[in-house]
């Protein structure tokens, strides 16, 4: 089933709608947000954090087509959102321990993005928040055909000589008080795109705690979570300005 909603923004207008597909015995529920005008443009897909779907991940996917992008925001968990943390835990852990599972919810996705008339199939990038961007590196690893991932929040390694199949830049954003990705985390990962010849930046910004650029929510988290609203738009330019080298919009 797919619903349609036209959005007005200034100085243009964008369509989002809502599209179900199949993934990790699940129907998921994404966000797809198509540009102004008409013609193929360059696409992104957006992970959300291991929480699932939620409007933060949604108004990204609009921002993004607001830049001309054919944005999709894809879903983790059968279109629920885990405000739990023990429930959000406890079905991520496993989750992020298979990179098996998180290929086929990563692809499934991809595809959806891919079959969508107005993507320009060899100009995707993925951006990804913790579980999403976990979700993102997967792909790169199994070697899809990406021009660019962007991580916030998740410096996760892979199995032994996969990274070296990541054929397009890498860039990571991490708080440098996140808990869940330490410094020992985010010396491993670094030890593993230097040993894979994979073009990577990491950028750490300091006093920001793990899911820094996600706003408060009304619901408890898991300590070390906290958003940091100056660095939560520093990343967020970041993460354009990657697209703009990587992916840019033309026409």
């Amino acid at each position: 089933m797919t619903t349609t909603e036209t959005t007005e923004t200034p100085g243009t207008t964008i369509a989002t709608r809502t599209v179900e597909y199949p993934a990790d015995g699940l129907t998921m529920v994404g966000h797809l947000a198509l540009p102004a005008g008409g013609g193929r443009r360059p696409a992104v897909l957006v992970g959300p954090e291991g929480m699932g779907l939620s409007d933060v991940e949604r108004r990204r996917a609009d921002a993004l087509a607001e830049l001309g992008y054919v944005a999709l925001a894809f879903d983790l968990h059968g279109g629920r959102y885990l405000g739990d943390p023990q429930e959000m835990l406890a079905r991520c852990l496993p989750l992020l321990a298979d990179p098996g599972r998180m290929r086929g919810i990563g692809h499934a996705a991809l595809d959806v993005l891919r079959a969508e008339p107005r993507t320009d199939p060899d100009r995707i990038a993925v951006v990804g928040y913790g579980t999403g961007g976990a979700i993102g590196l997967e792909l790169g690893r199994d070697g899809a055909g990406l021009r660019a991932i962007a991580t916030l929040n998740a410096t996760t390694t892979g199995q032994p000589g996969e990274t070296a199949r990541i054929a397009c830049p890498v860039w990571a954003g991490v708080g440098s008080e996140d808990p869940i990705m330490p410094a020992a985390q985010r010396d491993a990962f670094t030890a593993e795109m230097r040993a894979a010849g994979v073009d990577w930046r990491l950028t750490v910004y300091g006093g920001a705690l793990h899911a820094f650029h996600h706003p408060t929510v009304d619901h408890s988290t898991v300590p070390g979570v906290g958003h940091h609203p100056r660095h939560a738009q520093r990343a967020w330019r970041d993460v354009v300005d990657l697209l703009a080298e990587c992916v840019p919009v033309t026409g």
